[in-house]
């Protein structure tokens, strides 16, 4: 099991996760719980079943989410990674600390809802969730009626043209303090596959042939025409035209060796100020990439 101990600080999630715990809030999470050789208690985190338990485990135990599926082959986000994302976010636009409300826009929500989920459980913001698929519009609805923690606080907004990102989904009147995304990270299946079998390989420590994504995910979530690069080069050209309705954009940058081209970018759309803030979950390390004109 990965250390989450290099988290952020207000993240639940650093430590190892108190079963106990997990199970009282979320009892069918018990017949995934095995022991490790070291006695300690985990899941099998090769098993879709196993960890898409943990996540209702993780979102019913401290998040209040009493309700919350995704529909068969979806993707299944790792709470602790995603909860990061959303910490580091906070001290972005809010520095100070203090409470204060916020809006944000989550590009390509999916049908888990995570972004929106920790942003109103964990801060109060509201928020507006866009995807291009519409099975994960109706998915990510359906966990926010079944809420009331999050009924009122977040809108669901199909995509309905995949070339655009903003164009469609932002109206004219809309102010976001901030936009978060999770973009596709390969730019084809194949890509996406043999990406699973190099992290599967490293986790057992021998050859895996055959990709079995324990985390799910369908052919919008994990890859697009030209991968992450293409996307996110789309999104800055794309920022531009909404600056006004923005206080700060932000992505993930899975792959380091993007940036350069992604400065390159920015310089060019005449951002005021751009920054890039690492994350780092035990072994795996990404970053945010965030800009804003004003």
């Amino acid at each position: 099991m990965a250390d989450r101990n290099e988290l952020h600080q207000r993240n639940k999630h650093n430590g190892q996760y108190d079963f106990p715990k997990l199970i009282a809030d979320y009892p069918p999470l018990k017949k995934y719980v095995v022991l490790t050789p070291y006695g300690s208690q985990s899941i099998d985190f090769f098993n879709p079943q196993a960890v898409k338990a943990l996540n209702k485990a993780l979102l019913a135990a401290y998040y209040g989410i009493r309700y919350w599926d995704i529909p068969k082959g979806y993707l299944c986000p790792p709470i602790p990674g995603r909860a990061d994302y959303i910490h580091y976010i906070a001290d972005l636009i809010n520095p100070s600390g203090e409470e204060r409300k916020c809006r944000g826009l989550d590009i390509g929500v999916g049908a888990n809802c995570i972004y929106p989920i920790m942003g109103c459980t964990e801060y109060g913001w509201t928020f507006v969730g866009t995807d291009i698929d519409p099975v994960s519009i109706a998915n990510a609805r359906k966990i926010v009626t079944c809420n009331p923690v999050l009924a009122h606080r977040i809108e669901l907004r199909l995509q309905e043209n995949d070339k655009h990102i903003f164009r469609g989904v932002i109206k004219p009147d809309d102010y976001f303090d901030v936009t978060v995304c999770n973009p596709p990270f390969h730019s084809s299946r194949e890509e996406a596959e043999e990406g699973t079998l190099r992290k599967l390989s490293s986790l057992k420590g021998q050859k895996v042939s055959k990709a079995r994504l324990n985390f799910g995910g369908n052919a919008n979530e994990l890859w697009c025409e030209g991968g992450e690069l293409r996307f996110i080069l789309n999104m800055i050209s794309e920022s531009k035209a909404f600056q006004n309705n923005v206080g700060w954009f932000t992505t993930l940058v899975s792959k380091e060796k993007n940036l350069d081209k992604l400065y390159a970018k920015l310089k060019s759309a005449g951002v005021a100020e751009y920054k890039t803030i690492q994350m780092r979950q035990g072994t795996k390390s990404s970053r945010i990439l965030a800009w804003r004109f004003i």
